[in-house]
């Protein structure tokens, strides 16, 4: 038990872990805040994250070309990186923003789509997730890369007000490049969208010009 100003929280066991039971986090209004950080905001991994989509282009999926059209692409992406992004917040979350996606490789009716997508970092109520696109034409065998993107999600609470999300820790020389550069891939996002002025942007100066003005 953990003694509070005329208050007592017990603890329950699962597995080997123990966690605190709160019957109502609003029971305890001048630690809340602390108490969610310790005990709802560990960090994870990316590997925790990491979410395999599977689709078959059928006809009422493609184009007068037997081609996917890139608009229902942009949908099972969206459908697959929030399903990651939620894993990683376990929260709802919404799509905030979705950086340049471009065709390398057509992806014709038959064709199984292959979307694998994980958190690459964790802001104070965001998430940025990667997106990896394959196509794979079954009887001949060969599987061509279509696309990489990264989709941008905010956490929500039940009144839809945007809350904490756990921060990444990663563990792969991968997931280190990719956490790196996720800051300057923000910081270009809040400039194009006239939310930060270009000398704000330390990180993009950085990398342009050495961290000299």
């Amino acid at each position: 038990m953990i003694d509070l100003p005329s208050r007592k929280i017990p603890y329950v066991s699962i597995g080997a872990s123990f966690f605190p039971y709160f019957p109502d986090f609003t029971d305890f209004p001048d630690f809340t805040l602390s108490l969610r950080k310790t005990y709802c905001m560990k960090g994870k991994s990316p590997k925790e994250s990491h979410t395999i989509m599977n689709e078959l282009v059928l006809p009422n999926d493609t184009n007068t070309l037997n081609n996917l059209m890139g608009g229902r692409l942009l949908h099972w992406m969206d459908i697959a990186a929030a399903i990651s992004a939620q894993k990683h917040c376990n929260r709802i979350v919404v799509t905030a923003s979705v950086d340049n996606v471009s065709f390398k490789h057509p992806i014709k009716l038959g064709d199984v789509i292959t979307i694998e997508a994980k958190v690459s970092r964790a802001f104070t109520t965001s998430v940025e997730v990667r997106l990896d696109v394959w196509a794979e034409n079954i009887p001949s065998g060969a599987r061509l890369k279509s696309n990489e993107a990264y989709y941008t999600f905010v956490a929500v609470d039940q009144n839809g007000s945007t809350i904490p999300v756990p921060e990444l820790i990663p563990e792969t020389i991968e997931d280190m490049v990719l956490y790196e550069g996720a800051l300057r891939r923000r910081q270009l996002r809040l400039i194009l969208g006239g939310k930060m002025k270009p000398d704000d942007a330390t990180e993009l100066k950085a990398l342009f010009f050495g961290g000299n003005d």
